[in-house]
């Protein structure tokens, strides 16, 4: 008897979980398709400089390190 009570709660929660994200959902303002291109391009060219960024700052630091061993062995 306990565990089809737990059972019904636990149904009872889920369902109530997934009604209320569908609503919430519902009251999203979504982007426009070219704001999220927009975005999207954004996003992508600047991941693209910081990884040219830190190559290029690893770069140089592996070098540096590269020439003080170089100097003092």
């Amino acid at each position: 008897m306990a565990t089809i009570r737990l059972r019904r709660l636990i149904d009872n929660v889920a369902i109530n979980y997934f009604r209320t994200s569908y609503e919430e959902l519902r009251k999203v303002t979504w982007p426009s398709r070219e704001t999220t291109i927009r975005y999207a391009i954004t996003t992508i060219i600047l991941c693209a400089a910081l990884a040219a960024y830190f190559g290029l700052l690893d770069y140089a630091l592996s070098q540096g390190l590269k020439a003080l061993i170089s100097v003092t062995s």
